[in-house]
């Protein structure tokens, strides 16, 4: 009887320190996950640039973080927007907090608002998807490279009298708007075509007509808190 009770005693202590090491693991592992104040979103939700305006994009970027675990943030999208009907120009530098901000990975993006338009750690390697993925770019058989961002070199909305922002994320089809590349690459070697936020415009708003350029329809994501 002493055997069996000693037996049973065993086989318990096993099973409770399985699963404490179980969750130890569950622990150690979403550790990168909970630091995680950046990303580059892994799809476009399917209508090109229209997002239903910056209120839509920001649901956007806090859907995907929230799918992988970090939707405890405040997550917005980098995205400017021009002035119209008697609206004030948004900057897409304003709306995404002071950082630092972080990948999935647990990698320094820019420790502040200043060095992430100026010497970052943006590069192909380091842009990664909510979900850690490198997003493909110049070279690669599918270029993706382009994202929307409606901003200048410095994060602001562009003083063009042109649309720069596809009617402010509402429109997928004719319209145009300015993205950059999150590889650092270009077909020149000019400061605008390696710029990660400022790098040309787009020939539309449409899906097909982001693809043209070298895109996906893609944005970056920040955690504003």
């Amino acid at each position: 009887m002493k055997r069996r009770h000693s037996m049973y005693f065993v086989a318990t202590a096993a099973a409770a320190a399985a699963v404490l090491l179980v969750a130890c693991t569950g622990m150690g592992s979403s550790t990168p996950q909970s630091k995680t104040s950046f990303f580059v979103t892994s799809a476009n939700p399917g209508k090109g640039a229209d997002f239903g305006g910056l209120a839509g994009a920001d649901r956007y970027c806090q859907s995907l973080a929230a799918s992988v675990g970090a939707g405890g943030r405040t997550w917005r999208a980098y995205l400017s927007t021009n002035a119209a009907g008697g609206s004030p120009a948004t900057n897409a530098r304003d709306r995404i907090g002071t950082g630092p901000w972080y990948n999935v990975k647990g990698q320094l993006i820019a420790a502040n608002v200043d060095e992430l338009h100026g010497t970052n750690k943006l590069t192909k390697q380091t842009a990664l998807t909510e979900k850690g993925d490198i997003v493909s770019g110049r070279g690669d058989p599918v270029n993706q490279h382009d994202i929307l961002t409606g901003s200048t070199s410095d994060g602001r909305a562009s003083a063009d009298a042109k649309d720069t922002t596809c009617g402010n994320w509402t429109k997928s089809g004719d319209g145009s708007a300015i993205v950059g590349h999150h590889d650092r690459t270009g077909l020149d070697e000019s400061a605008p075509a390696k710029s990660w936020n400022s790098s040309h415009a787009t020939q539309g708003c449409s899906l097909d007509a982001l693809k043209k350029t070298g895109g996906g329809g893609l944005l970056f994501c920040f955690a504003q808190n």
